[in-house]
């Protein structure tokens, strides 16, 4: 007799016992087999985790633009970053910022995961990709133009450099990946969601592949005055590599940060196939909505706790198999409170025994890309045995009263990891990893 969990770990079978049983009677494997990071503490995956290891931050002053009159003068840029290292010139001029940035993340994961494009069936191949501003720059760029130009001056690109579906459809076309494209909108937790509804697509077999992420490049002046003017990012001007300080008693707002996450993500079947490795496999989603505030989130974390608690249903765990979660962390007072608490209701007398670091106070607020960036530490932190610290944090506060892993990493045995994004709108998406076992 063939039984549903033997079947699960060979998945030579699989497609035997789907005839037998029916698609809906067993769910594919995922894995993550490549990764590209471009961030403001690191581009690349072996920079980025000497960032997060060392606890460096990406903060500094802002130069690109007149700040004067902003009570935020500070940001997490990404400054070594050359869009002709990784894209044809003419091409390039014809992206925005966070397109550039998304089709090089792509290509850092495709190389990092060693596809063969040559070989596989490219109408089973895909992108679930996201962003939460999209093409600002060009918004802001061809806006002046019109207003000081006229219409006529206007660039024929301007649209499809904008839109936040194209650096999805450049992933597509750059490698001719034929299958599922879709992009997710869903402010902070976006890339969480794509990399979430990745993991589904593939579960049910619609896909073999996908390459999954976010990328985000919204340092510009009206975004950066839109957020000022919420009064949700820090100013603390004088010293920025401490204006990011996640769960501090002194923090006062997030701090906007640029960069891109990818993820190869493939069904366990196709990763073995082509003898792959494997850095991980993804094993629960959870994705709810706080139905509360454009931007506040509910009393007691509510809608935190039941993203938190999908993933682990999904994932068939426990909170006591979670051995590290990467916090949404934001550095503002609710978030980190009402998350903290959340974390507390789910995992009760555990909580304050589950190592919680925030990332986001090294690398600033990827917004869009955060949750990409973010499942991309949890695996490297995986990887290396390995927890990346929470910098920043000097001064207790009664509210949040978790292991932050403070101000410098340390070596932990790290099994199963899951990472929170929760974002404007109250739409949450928490994903969780586990070290892949055959």
């Amino acid at each position: 007799m063939v039984r549903k969990q033997d079947v699960l770990k060979r998945p030579d079978t699989a497609e035997l016992f789907r005839r037998k049983y029916g698609v809906s009677a067993m769910k594919n494997r995922v894995v993550v087999t490549g990764l590209g990071i471009i961030s403001p503490i690191g581009t690349g995956k072996s920079a980025y985790w000497e960032g997060l290891k060392n606890g460096r931050s990406g903060v500094k002053p802002i130069d690109r633009f007149d700040v004067s009159d902003y009570p935020t003068k500070i940001a997490a840029t990404v400054d070594d970053f050359k869009a002709v290292d990784y894209i044809d010139r003419k091409e390039a001029k014809r992206m925005d910022r966070f397109t550039q940035f998304a089709v090089a993340g792509a290509k850092m994961a495709v190389e990092d995961a060693g596809i063969d494009l040559a070989g596989m069936n490219l109408e089973k191949a895909g992108v679930s990709f996201s962003t939460g501003i999209g093409g600002m720059e060009t918004l802001e760029t061809q806006f002046k133009v019109i207003s000081e130009k006229g219409v006529s001056k206007m660039s024929p690109f301007y649209i499809p450099m904008m839109i936040s579906n194209i650096a999805a459809g450049h992933i597509s076309m750059t490698y001719g990946l034929k299958g599922p494209n879709l992009t997710y909108v869903a402010a902070c937790a976006a890339s969480s969601h794509a990399i979430g509804e990745g993991f589904k697509i593939l579960q049910r077999g619609d896909a073999d592949l996908l390459v999954a992420g976010g990328s985000e490049a919204a340092i510009t002046p009206s975004a950066l005055g839109g957020f000022c003017a919420m009064r949700a990012l820090s100013t603390r001007n004088d010293d920025p590599e401490k204006a990011s300080r996640p769960f501090d008693q002194q923090r006062d707002g997030f701090v906007m940060a640029e960069g891109c996450g990818v993820v190869i993500l493939e069904t366990l079947e196709h990763a073995q196939k082509r003898n792959a490795h494997i850095y991980g496999e993804l094993v629960g989603f959870g994705n709810t909505a706080d139905a509360y505030h454009i931007t506040k989130p509910p009393p007691q974390g509510e809608g935190a706790y039941r993203a938190m608690k999908m993933a682990l249903d999904d994932a068939k765990m426990e909170p006591g198999e979670i051995d590290y979660i990467n916090a949404h962390g934001t550095s503002t007072e609710l978030n980190d409170k009402f998350e903290t608490i959340a974390i507390k209701n789910l995992f009760g007398e555990l909580a304050k025994k589950v190592p919680v670091s925030s990332t986001k106070s090294m690398t600033g607020h990827l917004l869009g890309a955060a949750g990409a960036a973010e499942i991309i530490s949890c695996i490297l932190a995986m990887e290396n045995q390995c927890l990346p610290p929470t910098i920043n944090y000097e001064h207790k506060d009664p509210d949040c009263d978790l292991d932050y892993v403070p101000n410098t990493s340390r070596s932990h045995q790290i099994r199963a990891s899951l990472s929170n994004s929760f974002g404007f709108g109250g739409q949450n998406g928490v994903l969780i990893v586990k070290q892949f076992s055959r």
